[in-house]
């Protein structure tokens, strides 16, 4: 039999498999465009310990860039306050910042501060992050735009 029935003939059987496989009802997953939008606007992250108090602000834009403003308070309550920027990727698992200005001064060259986080958000407003160089674990919940640190 020449080849080419062959189309002919299987065409219910792949008809039936594909009403068998378009029939799940698992979710489509989540592109990295659709996560990459939901990360777009104003982030606050607070973290303390027994002496010292901080809120960092992390704006994310849809171009890419970043800002970061720093509130630091110590025991004593001194405050120290720092503004950063660079630019920013999601890369389907990661939230990578790379820094172009630490306190408003470009980095050395020879230590160019990355931060990457592998993220899931547990609401629309609210994500977790893990450092797994580092150890650390982070929680930004969504604000207002114009909220301070």
């Amino acid at each position: 039999m020449p080849l080419t029935f062959l189309p002919a003939r299987c065409a219910p059987a792949l008809l039936a498999l594909g009403f068998l496989l378009g029939g799940c009802d698992a979710p489509p997953a989540e592109s990295e465009q659709d996560t990459a939008q939901k990360l777009h606007g104003t982030w606050l992250r607070e973290t303390s310990d027994d002496a010292v108090r901080a809120r960092r602000i992390l704006v994310l834009q849809p171009d890419g860039l970043f800002r970061e403003s720093v509130r630091i308070v110590d025991a004593a309550g001194a405050i120290t306050e720092q503004e950063h920027a660079g630019t920013w990727i999601h890369d389907g698992t990661n939230l990578k910042r790379k820094y172009t200005l630490m306190n408003g001064q470009p980095p050395s060259r020879l230590n160019v501060p990355f931060a990457t986080f592998e993220i899931r958000f547990e609401t629309r407003n609210e994500f977790v992050g893990v450092d797994h160089i580092h150890g650390n674990r982070i929680r930004y919940r969504r604000v207002a735009p114009d909220t301070r640190p």
